[in-house]
């Protein structure tokens, strides 16, 4: 897990990404900000998941269980929490870990799919339970560099 006050190598400025994982955590009192960027908003949202997994463990997650989840909102930032929450009550209910996300946007509603595996607490070692995503911070913009930008504030 990395500290709050210092940025990870995969957590640089946008324009400063070449490919791979695009996302970071920001600090915001107890709790941590998740953040991601992607050429469309459904790929922001992917990177913003793996930033939410990454506040648990930053160990490997095996895709070894595929879960299914919908959720729609009159917009996207209000899609984006819908999101995040469905993921951490996936998390919670199925007592699982995800490290692959993928999602389709249309018209309001959102359809993903998780790849993940059963918490192995030995290696995966939580850090933390995300209890809920929340409105704090809640953005989802397209920057001036064409990028999307997804974050909010998740409670832990």
């Amino acid at each position: 897990m990395q500290a709050f006050g210092a940025a990870p190598a995969c957590c640089r400025p946008s324009s400063e990404f070449t490919g791979g994982d695009r996302w970071e955590h920001f600090a915001h009192d107890a709790d941590i900000g998740v953040r991601g960027w992607g050429s469309t908003p459904a790929e922001a949202f992917e990177q913003a998941a793996k930033a939410l997994t990454a506040v648990v463990t930053d160990a490997n997650v095996l895709p070894r269980s595929v879960v299914s989840v919908s959720c729609s909102a009159p917009d996207l930032e209000l899609l984006f929490v819908e999101w995040l929450n469905a993921i951490i009550y996936e998390m919670a209910v199925r007592r699982m870990l995800f490290g692959q996300f993928t999602v389709q946007i249309e018209q309001g509603r959102l359809k993903g799919t998780l790849l993940g595996e059963p918490v192995d607490v030995p290696r995966h070692a939580p850090a933390a339970e995300p209890k809920g995503a929340t409105y704090t911070a809640l953005e989802v913009t397209r920057g001036s560099d064409g990028l999307w930008s997804a974050a909010c504030v998740v409670d832990v």
